[in-house]
């Protein structure tokens, strides 16, 4: 252990990863996303610590070797045993609290609460104590402790019951679920993981509907309400157009316009992950071309799209199904060098950048998100004047006004005439609906976010 902080951000992943260049000497890299963009400067100015823990070979290796600072951080890297770990992580985090609040459970066969899985519990709930260890020792008295995310949500219960003097604040990114929705967990479950929340300073989340939901939650469960607010993160449309400037982006650019020459695209930017769609997504630009001929190679979609969570079966078969219907769509309808699905799985940065850059319609339609930060990076990064089409579903949705076409996520047909009519607007159209986007991403400074959760954590 160093010096203690005065303030301290705690995510299950780090702010860097570790490397070993061809020397063999161990190298770091910044992590990509938003939560380093936006804790980041705080954690370099403020001489704060990010407890994190080590997931790969390479950062288990820098934990072993002191390494206490890397890219302007200062670092508390815990080494936990991988089995531990991916009990917690892949059983509770990703296949149960992640489907719970996301609305994802096929209920007629998950989940399924047996002795493994109160087993991974145990494991949830020990991973939990570990990184709360870690902040009792490093935390300085009053510090602030910026808890991230629903990996760790017993955190704030363990350091209450040891360190009352630490102002912690829990930020949850994702959709938290409905009242109705709990109750599928286990009923001592559900108060461990609402009281393990509740007792911070304050929880935040992204839109005031997941605010409102923990709120309703903790009144039916506990009986109480809880201390809330409301942040949604900004897109740091400077450090975007960066990429896009720079000279990967326009290697990405040129190679974008050789797929797509002078057709219209339907963008779209995710992970290959269940939550975000894009199966649906798929069958009502099928079903669009369907129904207009006339769009038929005048229009493309392309998916910029990166595997996640393979660890886990449901997400390699979800990733197998949409590779499936891509390869579907361009059978039925590709003709004379019109391919009109581009499922780009290359997980290539600059790419997703050019995609956004270059989109007619900007295709968002998630069946349940916490935010949504692309529906906000494309309006910043388009210079096509390109139109959002948004799923209700989306955290964001609550905060772009009426410029949006907003779809219902699981409405097929409706998606795909809101894809028409994004596609038949005219120049003055297009123009108004998109400067009426870029007014309203443009109206939250990327310091909102941060601010909200440091004034949380102020007594009150």
């Amino acid at each position: 252990m160093g010096e203690g902080a005065g303030v301290l951000v705690v995510s299950n992943r780090g702010p860097v990863s570790f490397y070993r260049d061809d020397d063999g000497k161990l190298r770091s890299r910044r992590g990509g996303g938003g939560l380093v963009s936006s804790l980041g400067p705080l954690v370099r100015e403020a001489d704060a610590i990010w407890v994190s823990a080590a997931l790969s070979a390479h950062d288990r290796a820098a934990v072993a070797e002191g390494v206490a600072e890397a890219e302007g951080i200062r670092l508390r890297s815990l080494v936990i045993d991988p089995a531990l770990y991916a009990a917690a992580y892949d059983t509770i985090a990703n296949s149960t609290l992640w489907f719970l609040h996301h609305g994802l459970f096929d209920l007629a066969r998950e989940p399924c609460f047996d002795r493994a899985w109160t087993q991974a519990w145990d494991a949830y709930r020990e991973v939990n104590r570990r990184f709360a260890a870690a902040v009792i020792e490093e935390a300085d008295a009053d510090a602030t402790v910026l808890i991230q995310d629903y990996h760790l949500a017993l955190v704030g219960q363990m350091v209450a019951d040891q360190r009352d003097d630490l102002r912690c604040v829990h930020f949850t990114h994702i959709p938290f679920c409905t009242p109705e929705e709990l109750s599928i967990l286990p009923a001592a479950v559900a108060v461990e993981l609402l009281q393990g929340m509740a007792a911070n300073s304050a929880c935040g989340f992204h839109a005031q509907r997941w605010t409102e939901s923990f709120k309703a939650c903790c009144r039916s469960v506990l009986g109480r309400d809880p201390v809330t607010f409301t942040a949604p993160i900004a897109a740091d449309g400077i450090g975007l157009n960066r990429v896009a400037d720079s000279a990967a982006g326009s290697i990405a650019a040129s190679w974008l316009e050789s797929q797509v020459g002078r057709l219209r695209v339907a963008v779209r930017v995710e992970r290959i992950e269940p939550s975000k769609n894009a199966l649906r997504g798929l069958a009502a630009f099928d079903e669009l071309l369907e129904r207009r001929p006339d769009l038929r190679g005048e229009v493309m979609m392309a998916a910029f799209v990166y595997p996640s969570r393979e660890s886990l079966e449901s997400y390699r078969t979800y990733r197998r199904d949409l590779e499936h219907k891509a390869a579907a769509v361009n059978a039925r309808w590709g003709a004379d060098g019109w391919e009109p699905v581009l499922l780009d799985s290359s997980d290539d940065f600059a790419r997703s950048v050019a995609g956004l850059v270059r989109y007619d319609v900007l295709m968002v339609n998630p069946v349940r998100d916490g935010l949504n930060l692309i529906a906000k990076e494309g309006p910043l990064l388009n210079r096509r004047n390109g139109v959002l089409v948004l799923s209700t579903e989306a955290g964001v949705s609550q905060e772009l006004g009426s410029a949006p076409l907003r779809v219902n996520p699981f409405d097929i047909s409706a998606t795909a005439s809101a894809l028409a009519q994004a596609f038949d607007m005219t120049a003055e159209e297009r123009l108004a609906h998109a400067d009426a986007l870029r007014a309203d991403v443009a109206a939250g400074p990327p310091q909102a976010w941060l601010d909200a959760q440091l004034k949380a954590a102020e007594p009150q």
